[in-house]
């Protein structure tokens, strides 16, 4: 690896390192127990922030929690008692902005990830958990801080926001690492 290749390096961890330290664990904390206990959880997010949310959501199935991701032929409608976790890093994404109205009407609890704590989506949730990323809400100009490209670090501090919140998970529902094994497919 090159000097250079190793100095982005440590810049990008740097920069994860530091929106991860300024995520609130009291808030995650809640988020996670919103989740132990719903009823039924779906997950939504766009483009590469989907990818993030749905790694956290097979992670959630092999909690053995009741998870589905919107928008597959398998998710159960919502309701009272159940929460829809959505990602919305620039808090403006139509759609998830239209499935939070959507979940909200049939009863559901809003649980939002956004780096953009006055957004229309923070307003629409029921409960907001901040990521302080750049996305591609801000990655332009002077608003430009992250040498990571467009919404980049945004998602790559929701991976280790889901590692560290499957964790808490884990211990709040007793889950043992060889129930979450067996819960892997085997389809592979």
């Amino acid at each position: 690896m090159t000097q250079a290749g190793s100095e982005m390096f440590e810049t990008a961890l740097d920069e994860l390192g530091a929106v991860v330290s300024r995520v609130d664990d009291g808030r995650v904390d809640a988020a996670c127990e919103m989740l132990a206990g719903a009823g039924k959880i779906a997950v939504y997010g766009c483009g590469r922030e989907a990818l993030q949310v749905k790694g956290f959501a097979m992670r959630l199935f092999h909690l053995g929690l009741p998870v589905a991701v919107v928008g597959d032929m398998t998710a159960p409608p919502l309701g009272k008692g159940d929460v829809f976790l959505a990602s919305s890093g620039p808090g403006e994404t139509t759609t998830v902005l239209t499935l939070m109205r959507v979940a909200r009407g049939a009863g559901a609890k809003v649980l939002l990830l956004t780096a953009e704590p006055t957004g229309s989506a923070a307003k629409l949730a029921d409960f907001t958990l901040l990521v302080p990323a750049q996305t591609m809400a801000s990655d332009q100009g002077a608003a430009r801080t992250s040498v990571l490209p467009m919404g980049s670090l945004f998602e790559g501090a929701l991976f280790l926001l889901f590692e560290v919140m499957v964790l808490k998970l884990k211990a709040l529902t007793n889950a043992t690492p060889e129930a979450m094994r067996a819960r892997h497919t085997n389809m592979e």
